[in-house]
């Protein structure tokens, strides 16, 4: 796999039962690399390598006043140095090579998991680590994946140098080999320490990562509220900590170099010592003393690779950890069965008994949000995480086929679920607006339903270069030059423009004013006739506008009926809808004879009165 070859057609199927078994996976998946990585590096190491033994030939012809020897060492020292450049050149570019392609192998995972997750997966995960996953933990893993050819080549090239020495001179080349195990295996035991100290390390910055992320998406309310200064600070504590965590890190990795330096050097010493006694007693020859000098000298180099694989898995093990745990989740207990279905029908949940009837809008109404946030991304076909949970969960059905049996495509084309707090990318309003879709709802008549008129106004003062074109209007990231419910109402029209068998939309007039809102509710209705539509709301505004409205409580369906007829009969629903308090509620009660509460008192009345208003206003 090369560079221009990005991105694999396919990345693969990864092994998530660890982090360690993850990494064996991406290096597995690139065996040829490796192999060229580690061939490149034989010949880059053993080129060096070779290096000694013609420096002590030539410092033995010098002695021995041999011009012939003298210019046969040089010659190899030429052919050794064309070796060692052409070696290192290549292995630079092989290792790169490793390097980026895991990182893009990765990556690709990632997004392909982003897609098949959609709005579940910041619900599953915490954003700042996705964010984490998907940058530095991208780098650190290919990281690992290049540096494990070169330590190999490495680590073969100090075994031929041990036993090339051991026989070229047994009184050195014995000491030299039976000291570097000690030298490479030193810093074991204070890796376990520095592996810690990294995690924590790691931990401390993803948090201050997600308080960044946090601060920066609710930046224009914190300005609004004047709690800028108090977020300034709690993001100064934070990175405080991930520099003080930094700091004791870097301590222990500066140990392991330390000790990586002074192990060596008291070698270095001992070798000269020892040998040049050798020489002196003439046992041996300058030209040998200086060929296994250089030789020990020279084998530092490859020495160090082991501190910088060690350092590469102690960094890169939590990070594929991390990539585990968002690869790993998956929108469905089941594998997709069925091919080629596109199912049609009636919407329908076991695990609550919410039915929404083909081609009606159904409203519904949970006193909890997080739980309407999980009703709606399961009627969106992602069942929830864990596999007792998953197996606890039934799948939703559209017509009677679950939808976690279809694959994923046909189960994005059938229901699509616009979340609380849709993203708008950055780009024309012409190419938010170009999505998937069936074809029989134009962007015209999407932005109308949506009353996206003033919108429009809005981005066509801004388009002085597009001749007052809105639709050719640039929107920033995340549409911040946008107000919220300019934002939400965008989001809404990009949804209706797909036109799916099912749209699930959770709070989608939660930004906008009552005005706006009720001609939002009619506008849904209307473009929406004959489809199935369910919107997760509390607004009496939406609710009225409803074919029908489903109370769900504690995760099961309790009544179902129209928005004036709740509102009468279920006290549930009533408290939710008017946000009426508990005095009011019993008042209300005792009025309707539902529950057993005592008839109300005279300043119970208004309380009725309010109900009645909220009825006429409805």
């Amino acid at each position: 796999m090369q560079i221009r070859d990005l991105p694999y057609s396919d990345p693969g199927d990864p092994d998530v039962r660890s982090g360690p078994r993850f990494l064996f996976w991406l290096g597995r998946n690139q065996l040829g690399g490796q192999l060229k990585s580690l061939s490149w590096g034989l010949l880059h190491q053993l080129a060096i390598a070779g290096l000694p033994v013609t420096v002590g030939l030539a410092v033995q012809a010098v002695i021995d006043r041999s011009g012939g020897r003298l210019a046969l060492a040089g010659g190899l020292i030429v052919a050794l140095g064309v070796l060692v450049a052409v070696g290192d050149t290549m292995l630079h570019r092989t290792a790169v090579t490793n390097w980026i392609t895991a990182a893009a192998r990765v990556q690709q995972l990632l997004a392909r998991k982003t897609a098949e997750l959609g709005s579940a997966l910041t619900r599953r995960v915490a954003a700042g680590e996705v964010v984490a996953v998907s940058t530095g933990d991208v780098e650190k893993i290919g990281w690992f994946v290049e540096a494990l050819s070169r330590f190999a080549a490495a680590a073969t090239a100090l075994v031929v140098i041990c036993v090339g020495l051991a026989f070229y001179l047994p009184s050195l080349g014995l000491m030299v080999a039976l000291a570097m195990p000690v030298l490479a295996l030193a810093v074991l035991p204070l890796l376990p320490r520095a592996t810690r100290r990294a995690d924590e390390q790691r931990e401390k910055a993803g948090k201050a990562t997600e308080l960044a992320s946090d601060t920066v998406a609710g930046l224009r309310v914190l300005r609004g509220i004047g709690g800028e200064e108090l977020f300034l600070g709690r993001y100064r504590r934070a990175s405080q900590e991930v520099r003080r965590a930094a700091v004791r890190s870097a301590r222990m990795w500066a140990l392991i170099s330390a000790v990586q330096v002074l192990l060596p050097g008291i070698l270095l010493i001992s070798l000269v010592w020892y040998g040049a006694t050798l020489a002196r007693d003439g046992r041996i020859d300058v030209g040998q003393l200086v060929t296994v000098y250089s030789a020990a000298t020279l084998m530092l180099f490859p020495l160090r690779h082991f501190e910088e694989i060690a350092m590469a898995y102690s960094f890169s093990r939590p990070s594929a950890q991390r990539a585990v745990r968002v690869l790993s989740l998956h929108r469905s207990a089941q594998e997709a069965t069925v091919e080629g279905v596109t199912p049609t029908g009636d919407l329908y949940d076991p695990a609550t008994g919410l039915m929404a009837p083909r081609g009606q809008f159904t409203a519904v109404v949970c006193g909890d949000p997080d739980e309407a946030g999980r009703l709606a991304d399961r009627l969106g076909g992602h069942a929830e995480t864990g596999e007792e949970d998953e197996k606890a969960t039934p799948s939703v059905l559209l017509g009677g086929v679950a939808l976690d049996e279809i694959p994923l495509d046909a189960a994005r084309a059938a229901v699509l679920v616009q979340d609380k707090d849709p993203v708008l990318l950055s780009g024309t309003l012409r190419e938010l607006l170009e999505v998937p879709s069936s074809g029989l709802v134009t962007a015209d008549a999407a932005l109308e339903a949506a009353q996206c008129g003033d919108v429009l106004s809005a981005l066509a003062q801004a388009s002085a270069d597009n001749d007052g074109d809105p639709m050719r209007t640039r929107i920033t990231e995340r549409g911040r030059s946008l107000s919220g419910g300019q934002r939400q109402r965008l989001a809404l029209a990009r949804s209706l423009v797909t036109d799916p068998e099912a749209l699930v939309l959770d709070e989608p007039t939660s930004a906008v004013d009552s005005h706006t809102e009720a001609r939002v509710a009619a506008g849904i209705a209307k473009l929406r006739q004959g489809r199935t539509t369910v919107a997760f709301a509390s607004s009496p505004l939406l609710l009225d506008a409803a074919d029908r409205v489903v109370l769900v409580h504690e995760g099961t369906v309790v009544a179902v009926g129209n928005h004036r007829d709740l509102l009468r009969t279920e006290p549930r629903y009533r408290a939710v809808v008017t946000r009426e308090t508990d005095d009011e509620a019993a008042a209300a009660n005792a009025v309707n004879g539902v529950g057993d509460v005592p008839a109300p008192k005279s300043d119970d009345v208004p309380a009725m009165k309010s109900i009645e208003e909220i009825e006429e206003r409805a």
